[in-house]
């Protein structure tokens, strides 16, 4: 059995597969579906799928304006296995046993529809500004950041287990001290972080990073600094640290315009998906779509 669509057999085994590549993705999202429903909802899902997926085929075939040869070659390069492999001597079979002919005509028709999604893409128009604003004002709570720290620091790692990499308490104390010394003398904190720090290399730099990325010990000091401020000699379960906080962000709304280019970028798809899915619907309506029998070979 199989679907004849617009006098094209479509066996179910295609629907099949389809149903097996979206099976992940569609489970998670019908957790607590009624088992029976749920597939059967996958496999009309799956079916719709693959409908639209040859009526797009049959469009894309029965267009006159042909797809240029460079371009044909060279996504042909890009999808055949590297040469050197064992040849197949079937006429029209390369590379290691690729039937080029067919992986031609199916790159072709892959072209050919990306262009026909372009075209209707370029008649979507971006959103505009205002609608930029109430996207944001609309969903300005989930929009929100973790405090924020700039920070640098110095570790001494005390070795945790038998054999394991560090120093002893004794010797990783000791050396997080002859640090902080230094510190106090007024050599710079990326020198002595490069001298002295476990984790040596970029000055003890560790970046932006959010409240809840490093260990509790680590936030509760690195969190409590002013900008600029060092802190004392602290332990965490690693070993022991020095902190230097550059700069804080503190946990708030992300201003719009640090997420305006995100939001352009989700409601344009948004507009596109829409105007794709609308026209899929348009080429439904006029298709003859039937349950069939596999035709007699």
């Amino acid at each position: 059995m199989g679907l004849l669509i617009n006098g094209e057999f479509v066996d179910d085994a295609v629907i099949h597969a389809e149903a097996a590549s979206i099976r992940p993705r569609y489970m998670e999202a019908v957790t607590g579906m009624d088992p029976v429903a749920a597939e059967m909802q996958l496999w009309e899902w799956s079916k719709e799928n693959v409908i639209e997926r040859h009526l797009l085929r049959q469009l894309a075939k029965a267009e006159l304006e042909p797809i240029p040869e460079d371009e044909i070659e060279q996504a042909m390069t890009a999808v055949l296995p590297p040469p050197g492999g064992p040849e197949n001597c079937e006429p029209g079979v390369t590379r290691a046993g690729v039937d080029h002919d067919a992986l031609r005509e199916e790159v072709e028709i892959r072209l050919r529809i990306d262009r026909l999604i372009a075209r209707l893409n370029s008649k979507v128009s971006p959103p505009r500004h205002k609608d930029l604003v109430e996207r944001y004002k609309k969903n300005r709570d989930a929009m929100r950041r973790p405090a924020m720290a700039h920070a640098s620091h110095i570790v001494r790692n005390v070795r945790r287990g038998e054999g394991g990499e560090g120093d002893s308490p004794d010797e990783a104390l000791a050396a997080i001290q002859e640090a902080e010394r230094q510190l106090d003398a007024g050599v710079p904190f990326a020198e002595v972080a490069d001298q002295h720090s476990s984790c040596a290399g970029n000055g003890g730099t560790l970046g932006w990073f959010p409240m809840g990325e490093m260990v509790d010990e680590f936030d509760a000091v690195v969190f409590s600094l002013k900008p600029g401020e060092r802190s004392k000699i602290f332990r965490s379960e690693f070993g022991y640290h020095i902190a230097l906080l550059h700069e804080l962000k503190e946990e708030g709304p992300i201003p719009f315009e640090e997420v305006k280019s995100h939001l352009e970028e989700e409601m344009l798809k948004e507009k596109r998906d829409k105007a794709l899915g609308d026209y899929l619907d348009r080429l439904r309506a006029k298709a003859d779509i039937q349950t069939a029998e596999a035709p007699a070979v």
